[in-house]
């Protein structure tokens, strides 16, 4: 499971440190894709797999399905860490998450995010729910 957030910076190379906590659980080899919100998603090779055999059972006849795939499988590559712990991440990656120098890494129970630490700020700091906001949101998904 992916817990916390990490603050790390892209260096000149396109390479972002993956944190520690995090590498026993990606395995060897991972894969990295486009993500909702402008994030990157950092699945371990099995939880892509398991998100694989969903759109795979989807009818390609339904759009949205194809639409879908397209997004999740055209800019998604197979990573592996360097020796530092570090990932080489693709320009059209780092383009789409607006990846040039400050990254947030954030654990998400079966995947890692890699947010633009200003877009994350401004998205889910630590004000953008009151108390009683989160428990209306958590009783509306049944929580």
């Amino acid at each position: 499971m992916f817990i916390g957030e990490y603050q790390h910076t892209v260096d000149a190379k396109g390479r972002i440190f993956v944190p520690a906590k995090f590498r026993d659980d990606l395995g060897d080899t991972f894969i990295v894709t486009l993500g909702l919100d402008n994030c990157l998603f950092v699945f371990p090779q099995e939880e892509f797999d398991r998100l694989k055999a969903k759109l795979d059972s989807v009818s390609i006849a339904k759009k949205d399905a194809r639409q879908f795939a397209r997004f999740f499988f055209a800019r998604a590559c197979e990573c592996e860490l360097d020796k530092q712990g570090r990932i080489m991440l693709p320009q059209n990656l780092r383009t789409y998450a607006g990846l040039s120098k400050d990254v947030t890494v954030v654990g998400v129970s079966n995947r890692v995010e890699l947010w633009n630490t200003e877009a994350w700020e401004d998205t889910h700091g630590l004000d953008e729910f009151s108390p009683d906001e989160l428990s209306e949101k958590m009783e509306l998904l049944g929580l």
